[in-house]
């Protein structure tokens, strides 16, 4: 689903909150992309709202049926299948810059300001240290067919797509995990290191991201 910008954040990891079909299945993308047009939040005390209803709201579950299909559910998920690839997802606003279209197509959980260009992509196999917060760096996402649909008008345009194979070799953003829990905020100082021991660390600027029920 569409997400929320955030000023501030609890990194604990992506989706613990997923839609499954009547027979307990995960959704597939190119089923679900219209899921694109309604947003997703987190109400004060945990519990996921869309387009500002209660997950619970009947005629909100009926228009999920309608794009899912009958029986369709919302459940909590904790497993460790819950994600696509990894629990994180980061970009930087150089290579955002470079990819020429709105960020949002990337669907990233956290995206670094004061970026040269592509250098994130020498970034794998080191961390990020952000106040008491360390994500490591697995590597660069390779990326599907949910970068053609635009965020908002949800029209599709497969030159997104073959730009990125293209041009990044089809990977473009950067697959993490989490190995220290904490808060982030809006223009904290972020570096990537090798050792996310190291203090003082300063330079660049975070922004905050959730795109679909993440809590970050």
């Amino acid at each position: 689903m569409g997400g929320e910008k955030l000023e501030s954040a609890s990194v604990v990891g992506d989706r613990w909150f997923t839609w499954k079909t009547q027979a307990g299945d995960s959704l597939l993308r190119e089923r679900t992309r219209e899921l694109l047009g309604h947003r997703a939040t987190l109400d004060s005390s945990g519990e996921p709202r869309v387009d500002g209803l209660q997950w619970t709201d009947p005629s909100l579950l009926r228009k999920v049926e309608e794009i899912v299909g009958s029986g369709a559910r919302l459940v909590r998920d904790d497993s460790p299948y819950r994600f696509d690839v990894l629990p994180l997802l980061v970009a930087t606003d150089g290579a955002i810059a470079a990819f020429g279209h709105d960020g949002r197509r990337l669907r990233p959980n956290v995206i670094i300001g004061g970026v040269n260009g592509t250098s994130e992509r020498s970034w794998p196999s080191q961390r990020l240290h952000i106040r008491n917060l360390c994500i490591g760096i697995r590597d660069l996402r390779t990326r599907c067919v949910m970068t053609t649909f635009d965020p908002d008008t949800l029209r599709q345009d497969r030159r997104v797509l073959r730009k990125i194979v293209e041009k990044f070799g089809g990977k473009l953003a950067l697959n993490c995990y989490l190995i220290r829990g904490g808060e982030i905020h809006v223009s904290d100082d972020v570096q990537p290191v090798e050792n996310c021991e190291h203090e003082g660390l300063s330079g660049r600027e975070t922004y905050l991201d959730r795109t679909s029920f993440r809590q970050q």
